[in-house]
């Protein structure tokens, strides 16, 4: 089988880590495994294995002809037998599909966000099309089942695979006796505000804890209103932005304490990279974040500043509590979320489509 990820950038993101993850794992069990960028390459090209072929499109615009001539010559010369599209690439895969009928075109669904306000649109009757669907929780699968005409909808969790700990060292600033992390891209979704306002009310009662928040910055609104926050209550010296990171992992080694503070959420891999560095965390019930961490971490409801605080809190003041939690949360990720557990369950739907 041989078998090609399609995913529109390579910039630090979920859906991007887990084109790289698949990428690089199935060239060790496969025939061979490839990954196409589209439209913007980034920090993620790094990581893939050398056993990976590798195409960049540059791709301009929905119906760029040249980016999709040079796709389908690239499917046809490495006989690809399978396009496994993330998210909104499916749209390009569905071209090549259409002029190569052999080829078969899996979809994988990455959405994170509210799903009450999802409409299916083109997806509705694209889907006729598709061979299957990966979805990376319950819901999204529950949604395809009931939006989209293909029935071969399957969930499988997302999982690691080696993470790597080496590379130039970025230590996290500031000082202080406890240190939090966040790595989440600056998206309205992740709800920075409310993990803002929460490390406030942390502050008054904690006052040698710093946060540091890691993730692509687009600069748009969204970042200046958190930038604006952090000037305006006077957090300078406490709060601190350090963008994407090609070695994330790096950073969450050096952290007490991982947090997501989300408004909705996926299957979020920040989630299960706090987990395989043995930090506890603390996240909102959104998407499947309470699956991933079980009874390993403290789970709040979104949107609760005084929530969060307090979670936040009760690892600051339980050292005990704290280690006992993050071993334990390392144990769960490496059982439940691990390649060894999820990818030759993946391989078998792929070899049955």
């Amino acid at each position: 089988m041989r078998v090609l990820q399609l995913i529109d950038s390579l910039r630090p993101g979920g859906a991007e880590k887990m084109s790289v993850t698949y990428a690089n794992a199935l060239a060790q069990r496969i025939d061979a495994s490839f990954l196409c960028c589209t439209r913007k390459e980034g920090l993620l090209k790094k990581q893939l294995a050398p056993e990976v072929g590798y195409l960049f499109l540059n791709k301009k615009n929905t119906f760029d002809l040249q980016a999709f001539r040079k796709l389908r010559r690239f499917v046809k010369e490495n006989r690809i037998d399978l396009i496994q599209a993330h998210s909104s690439s499916w749209f390009l895969g569905l071209m090549v599909k259409s002029t190569l009928l052999r080829v078969k075109l899996v979809w994988h669904d990455h959405y994170g966000r509210d799903l009450n306000q999802r409409r299916a649109g083109s997806l509705k009757p694209a889907s006729n099309y598709f061979d299957g669907i990966l979805s990376v929780n319950t819901d999204l699968q529950k949604w395809s089942l009931e939006n989209l005409y293909c029935k071969k909808v399957h969930y499988f969790r997302n999982f690691l695979y080696q993470v790597s700990s080496s590379g130039e060292i970025t230590s996290l600033k500031g000082g202080g006796t406890f240190q939090i992390i966040c790595v989440a891209n600056l998206r309205p979704q992740k709800d920075h505000l409310n993990l803002l306002n929460a490390f406030r009310i942390l502050l008054e009662r904690n006052p040698e804890v710093s946060l540091h928040l890691v993730g692509e910055d687009q600069h748009d609104c969204y970042s200046k209103g958190i930038k604006n926050h952090i000037i305006e209550n006077d957090l300078q010296k406490k709060v601190f932005l350090y963008g994407e990171k090609e070695k994330v992992g790096l950073l969450i080694q050096q952290a007490d304490l991982g947090i997501l503070s989300s408004e909705s959420e996926g299957l979020p891999m920040a989630l299960l990279e706090y987990g395989f560095f043995g930090i506890p965390a603390v996240c909102t019930d959104v998407g499947k974040c309470a699956e991933v961490l079980g009874k390993e971490g403290k789970i709040v409801p979104a949107k609760d500043p005084e929530a969060l605080a307090a979670a936040m809190a009760h690892y600051i003041e339980n050292e005990t509590r704290r280690k006992i939690d993050g071993d334990r949360f390392r144990h769960r990720v490496m059982n439940k979320f691990s390649e060894e557990t999820v990818l030759p369950k993946v391989i078998t739907f792929l070899q049955e489509l």
